[in-house]
């Protein structure tokens, strides 16, 4: 299975930008669709953007126009490049990836990193 470490949380001022980043254990030979998603105190988990083994992105339209997600096949990683930050973009994110093991897909989690925006 592989495993995913998250990283580049951390403290942002409303407007700022902050990187995220996702590495994977081993090749994306075997997996499809990463995404990030981020799940705010008593809220739900929630796709915030995903993109596929091809490079089509998807995004949530909360964070249209502000984040971009990348992935880096030679480097086994994901991206997710966030700017003009909001207060209501605090979370955990959580990198998410569709790995793909014979016939059958799991998705497989990283153990999240937390985005605090605050002045």
């Amino acid at each position: 299975q592989v495993q995913l470490v998250e990283s580049g949380g951390g403290l942002v001022q409303p407007g700022g930008s902050l990187r995220l980043s996702c590495a994977a254990s081993r090749s994306f030979f075997s997996i499809g669709t990463m995404g990030w998603y981020r799940q705010a105190p008593g809220k739900d988990r929630e796709l915030v953007a995903d993109i596929r083994s091809d490079g089509i992105t998807n995004y949530a339209d909360s964070v249209k126009g502000r984040f971009t997600i990348s992935r880096d096949n030679a480097k086994n990683t994901v991206y997710l490049q966030m700017n003009d930050l909001k207060p209501e973009d605090a979370a955990v994110y959580y990198c998410s990836a569709d790995e793909y093991r014979g016939l059958q897909k799991y998705r497989v989690w990283g153990q999240g990193t937390q985005v605090t925006v605050s002045a």
